[in-house]
């Protein structure tokens, strides 16, 4: 019989796991960008910058995340569900505007 955590206890734990591979992805990150991991099945991850996250479009994407995945990204990082070529496509027409 095992010592059982109590799960505010688990859930930090996950954080600090979080938090930990989020840094170690950081340190390639310039400032005022994100890395946000894109793909349906495979992810890959994009570098952008920081005013993407403000466009209704890109507001779309993180609303259709949100629902996805909630506050828990598999990839320690943003998680954005859609197929890369309509990521590029999007972040594309952004870059233009």
């Amino acid at each position: 019989m095992g010592i059982r955590l109590p799960s505010i206890l688990l859930n930090a734990k996950q954080v600090l796991k979080m938090q930990a591979m989020s840094a170690r992805n950081q340190s390639d990150v310039p400032k005022g960008h994100i890395a946000v991991y894109v793909g349906e099945i495979q992810r890959k991850r994009f570098v952008i910058p920081i005013s993407y996250l403000k466009h209704p479009s890109f507001v779309d994407l993180l609303n259709r995340s949100e629902e996805e995945f909630g506050f828990c990204h598999p990839m320690g990082g943003l998680t954005i569900p859609c197929r890369e070529d309509t990521f590029i496509n999007l972040t594309a027409r952004m870059h233009t505007s």
